[in-house]
């Protein structure tokens, strides 16, 4: 992997004059009165259900909801590129000043300069990183937004975002483009105008053209971005061939990549996996530097994002089950890996072994995963299970540890884990635990002394 890869390098050297001639592209557009929400998140269109969704209610001045999203502050990912290698120039903080909810049924993301002229604003991700679509079926990603109500030289360096990295990013923070970003919606310099892109491959170059990856772009109609609520879409098809990325403005497909216009390693690497939401309004960067640059002492500070709500919906392939109630996961049948509750740095995929299903994969240092509600009954439980795979190079290998209630508790047991002749090669490996009884939230925890991947994991279960 390069030494500084962009994460999302969209440097966009497209010529001024395609940009200036899409945007007479008119179509028509669904709008409400500037600032104002709906009543509630939209239900999901017939024969689609709800995976995740967000309404953003709430006193005005107070903060998200943190069961649904987590603030990502400062000025890049820890350990990762800097200026969360776009060259931004913001400092992204949990403040109210920057993120906070308008007590209206919206989200507010605003920047804001302090007297020295420096510049913060706000990022949120959401806590699952397992949205995709399930096999055969179709993953629906919308948000309906207002961009920052302001244009021209005041909006010198604006550059909001509604968008998705793949899972394995977290925690590794320096295999983009590879894992996939969908960028659902970008705008820069209150241009009246979105693009939607996808990213993928390696950089610079690639399969997918980084680092400006494979774009598209529409005018918002008939009222502008800036002006008006819109809605923003990703449909993710898994039920055509190729499978399909469709972007949509206000309900219209402007932008659509296909499988077939890469290597099938390529698509499987950028889409193997779930992904994150991210809503985020960066202040300078490659992006507004190919449209003038910015932000400089004649950009205006304090003009927000608005965003009514985010929704995911899912169709076909049959649906994911909901996770099991506390308690009712029994600690001596096997519990499969990708039925976690919650988890950071893990993807999943189709295994060989025996059984079929998925495995967790791509598991690195400082990955886990959480399992609620496991039961140990009332005789202590002393083993522990785990059914793992590595293709892992020479020297280099980790431990998966448990943990029970809490990350940061002690591990109450662990084993090392190196090459298995590959990343399908099953062993299940045994390893003594502390006695353990009652029903406990799981945490599977995986350390190592370097970065590279080095387990998959099926799944696990314990022994007295």
């Amino acid at each position: 992997m390069s030494a500084t890869p962009a994460r999302r390098g969209r440097l966009r050297l497209r010529a001024t004059l395609a940009l200036l001639s899409s945007l007479v592209v008119a179509g028509a557009a669904a709008t409400i009165t500037p600032g104002a929400a709906r009543a509630s998140v939209p239900g999901p269109p017939s024969g689609w259900t709800t995976v995740f969704s967000d309404d953003f209610n709430g006193a005005a001045g107070s903060g998200v909801d943190t069961a649904n999203w987590q603030y990502t502050t400062g000025t890049s990912y820890p350990g990762g590129p800097a200026n969360f290698g776009t060259g931004e120039v913001e400092t992204m903080t949990s403040s109210t000043s920057n993120v906070s909810l308008d007590g209206a049924g919206n989200l507010r993301i605003t920047p804001q300069r302090d007297g020295a002229g420096n510049w913060t604003s706000g990022r949120i991700e959401t806590r699952r990183s397992d949205f995709q679509p399930p096999a055969g079926g179709k993953l629906r990603v919308e948000a309906r937004i207002q961009m920052p109500d302001v244009t021209g030289a005041a909006a010198n360096g604006y550059w909001p975002a509604f968008w998705m990295l793949g899972a394995p990013y977290r925690g590794n923070w320096w295999n983009w483009p590879g894992i996939g970003e969908l960028d659902i919606m970008e705008n820069v310099q209150g241009i009246n105008n979105e693009w939607a892109t996808m990213h993928c491959g390696t950089s610079p170059d690639g399969p997918c053209h980084e680092t400006n990856g494979i774009s598209g772009q529409r005018a918002c109609s008939p009222t502008t971005c800036q002006a008006a609520f819109h809605t923003y879409a990703l449909e993710w098809d898994r039920s055509t061939s190729p499978e399909q990325m469709r972007f949509y403005l206000d309900g219209v497909n402007f932008h659509t990549v296909r499988a077939d216009q890469m290597d099938a390693t390529t698509w499987a690497n950028a889409t193997n996996h779930g992904y994150f939401v991210i809503l985020n309004l960066a202040m300078g960067g490659g992006f507004p530097a190919a449209y003038g640059g910015g932000p400089d002492s004649g950009t205006v500070p304090g003009h927000s994002m608005l965003v009514d709500y985010v929704a995911v919906w899912q169709t076909g392939g049959g649906s994911t089950p909901p996770p099991p109630p506390p308690g009712s996961r029994d600690a001596y049948t096997p519990v499969q890996a990708e039925s976690y509750d919650q988890q950071s740095g893990l993807a999943t995929e189709t295994t060989t072994d025996s059984g079929g299903g998925q495995d967790v994969g791509w598991v690195a240092n400082g990955d886990w995963a959480l399992y609620k509600g496991v039961d140990f009954g009332s005789t202590p439980a002393t083993q522990f299970y785990a059914r793992v795979a590595s293709g892992a190079a020479d020297g280099v290998s980790g431990l998966v540890e448990v943990r029970l209630d809490s990350r940061s508790n002690a591990p109450i047991g662990s084993f090392a884990v190196g090459n298995t002749g590959g990343w399908q090669n099953w062993r299940t490996v045994p390893a003594n635990i502390a006695g353990v009884t009652g029903t406990h939230d799981v945490y599977l925890t995986f350390t190592s002394g370097q970065p590279a991947d080095f387990v998959n994991v099926n799944w696990f279960d314990f022994g007295h």
